[in-house]
């Protein structure tokens, strides 16, 4: 349970750190665009060997994968649209939109963003015993730019480097929260059911990179985005190999 809790914070301080580094020191929106296609590739890595095929090995049922993958993107895109009409659907944005936005909505966009990978976390140790390397650097690495993305809008939207610096402490708690729900939540539960939540987490973490993240990376990483995504998906096929 306090390795859940752990690990989960690990991943979650990346976004102070990101939020930090943005506070600190101007960034280049091009090398940031790179490090978001670069953190979404490492994603589609993680979907793709630690949640989808785990999920399908688990699985009683095979139906339980397809059914999980396809009710997290409608949980995602549900959420977010709802989170989007009521001024949060810039909350990644670099580049000051979140003028217009609702804080409150913001901060539920923001933590919506994470709750589906944190809770794989403490699924993970759950499983095998340690957490999954790939996972916690796909989470973390992808965390990171996002954190740094999001303050530079909030910044030049005029957001206060206190509440930038507690919004982001808590999302970090809600990721440490959310990896140990995901420990204790499923301790008895079947081989179906870890396969849903996991393929549940797949697609929301899915929809989420195709909504919010890849746009915003090729906006500012133009086409060199397609070889940093390549790159983060081979490094995490490469954590995911060792392991």
């Amino acid at each position: 349970m306090g390795a859940a809790v752990f690990w989960g914070a690990v991943a979650g301080s990346s976004l102070v750190l990101g939020a930090l580094i943005a506070l600190l020191t101007p960034v280049n929106v091009r090398l940031l665009g790179l490090l978001m296609a670069f953190g979404a590739g490492v994603l589609i890595s993680a979907v793709a060997y630690e949640l989808v095929s785990e999920a399908f090995e688990r699985a009683d049922a095979r139906w339980a994968v397809a059914l999980g993958l396809f009710a997290g993107s409608a949980a995602f895109f549900v959420g977010d649209t709802l989170i989007d009409r009521y001024g949060g659907d810039n909350r990644k944005r670099s580049s000051g939109e979140q003028a217009a936005g609702s804080p409150l909505a913001i901060l539920l966009g923001t933590v919506l963003d994470g709750i589906p990978e944190s809770i794989v976390l403490g699924l993970t140790i759950l499983q095998g015993g340690v957490v999954s390397a790939a996972m916690l650097a796909a989470v973390f690495s992808s965390n990171l730019p996002e954190a740094i993305a999001a303050t530079s809008g909030l910044t030049r939207a005029g957001w206060s480097r206190a509440s930038t610096i507690m919004l982001w402490l808590f999302v970090a708690l809600v990721t440490a929260l959310s990896s140990l729900a995901g420990y204790v939540f499923f301790d008895d539960a079947s081989g179906s059911t870890i396969a849903f939540v996991l393929a549940f987490a797949a697609g929301a973490i899915l929809t989420m990179l195709a909504d919010t993240m890849m746009p915003e990376a090729f906006e500012h990483g133009g086409k060199l985005v397609g070889l940093a995504t390549t790159f983060g998906f081979a490094v995490a096929f490469g954590i995911s190999a060792i392991e």
